[in-house]
């Protein structure tokens, strides 16, 4: 019996990275590809789970600052990373190494060019992150997540296939549930919540918005929040106060069923949330994490309101009063809703996990990877 094909998939950081990495580590898997995982020390809080023959952590750093010390200091545990990832790969011997951005990614990709491994990054942001920038001149491929994606150009856009960002299983089977906006008078079910990282934000912003509704409105609605540990407490009391029914807890790991049964969602704008809107069609108000680097989440934000498919609020020129708003003007249109609905679930990629997949193969055999719209 022949050896199955091996790749070797490196992320870490932040669940936005791993999260597409475990939906292609799934497929390839089905596919009876052998999938071994590279990540950091934070990305190993996440890989406990994670659908793989080896999880393996690297030394790894993300530039805080520009200063001589940070600088020294993150290049030192790159350095070590690489010595480390460059041994692994030399045990495992993978057909390709692919990287999901941010600087824990430098490591083995950086390794696996010294042993002539071919490799590719998949960029699941409308723009292209610094880490993965640079690394676009020197990876054999590049599987993008959205058309034009800004600052990938010239050889880097040549070498560029879109495949989509994969979403997990249970988001795929959530998004079998059409849609069905709020009827008159009927409960209305709002998901509020900040990514993988939680997002303090909303605990302070969203509860104070929804006690200005109005009180025919208050009475119909049904929240399910997010929120960190040290600010449960102070949510849920807002809530019970002002007769809300809420169900407010720091994760849900029945999340896709909820997004599924929401009305209306409200959150940031990372990729992985994105990518999950559109992949079921559900209609969100976006508030972008500010001053994140290079913007990637109002970029992606701006992305969907332009499909139709969300409104994108600017959390600089948010009150609680306007936000309140917004959400009246929303919930009191069905037919908005659906419509934005619509056009979320046209602007996602359900198929994206299959073409990461295909795009992978590809690579490690050695077959001519098909050149797609970037």
């Amino acid at each position: 019996m022949s050896e199955p094909i091996s790749v070797m998939l490196a992320a870490g950081g932040t669940g936005g990275h791993l999260f597409p990495a475990f939906a292609l580590a799934e497929e390839l898997q089905r596919r009876d590809v052998a999938v071994d995982l590279i990540t950091d020390m934070r990305g190993d809080r996440y890989g406990s789970g994670f659908p793989a023959r080896t999880v393996y952590q690297v030394p790894s750093a993300t530039l805080a600052s520009r200063t001589a010390s940070d600088v020294a200091k993150t290049t030192l545990a790159l350095a070590r990373g690489t010595r480390a990832a460059f041994a692994i790969l030399g045990q495992v011997k993978p057909r390709c190494v692919i990287g999901f951005g941010g600087y824990p990614t430098f490591p083995p990709l950086v390794a696996a060019r010294m042993r002539s491994i071919p490799t590719a990054l998949h960029e699941q942001n409308s723009v292209l992150g610094r880490a993965n920038k640079m690394l676009a001149k020197r990876v054999t491929a590049i599987a993008t997540s959205f058309e034009n994606t800004k600052y990938l150009d010239g050889a880097s856009a040549a070498k560029a296939t879109l495949t989509g960002n994969p979403v997990r299983k249970s988001v795929i089977t959530a998004a079998q549930r059409p849609y069905e906006p709020p009827v008159a008078g009927g409960t209305i079910r709002i998901l509020v919540f900040g990514g993988s990282q939680g997002a303090r934000y909303f605990s302070d912003a969203v509860p104070p918005a929804l006690i200005e509704l109005p009180d025919d409105v208050r009475a119909r609605l049904v929240i399910t929040q997010q929120a960190r540990e040290e600010d449960l407490d102070r949510v849920r009391t807002a809530y019970e106060r002002s007769g809300i029914d809420a169900d407010v807890a720091p994760f849900f790991k029945d999340l896709p069923d909820r997004m599924a049964e929401a009305h209306l969602v409200i959150g940031r704008a990372g990729a992985s949330t994105v990518a999950e809107l559109t992949a079921m069609g559900r209609p969100a108000i976006l508030v972008p994490l500010p001053h994140a680097l290079d913007n990637d989440q109002l970029n992606n934000a701006l992305r969907l309101a332009e499909s139709g498919g969300g409104w994108c609020l600017e959390q600089k020129n948010l009150t609680a009063e306007r936000l309140a708003d917004e959400i009246e003007r929303l919930v009191a249109a069905p037919i908005v809703l659906a419509a934005a609905a619509e056009a979320a679930k046209k602007a996602g990629r359900p198929d994206a996990v299959a073409r990461l997949a295909d795009f992978v193969l590809a690579l490690a055999e050695g077959r001519a990877l098909e050149s797609k719209s970037r």
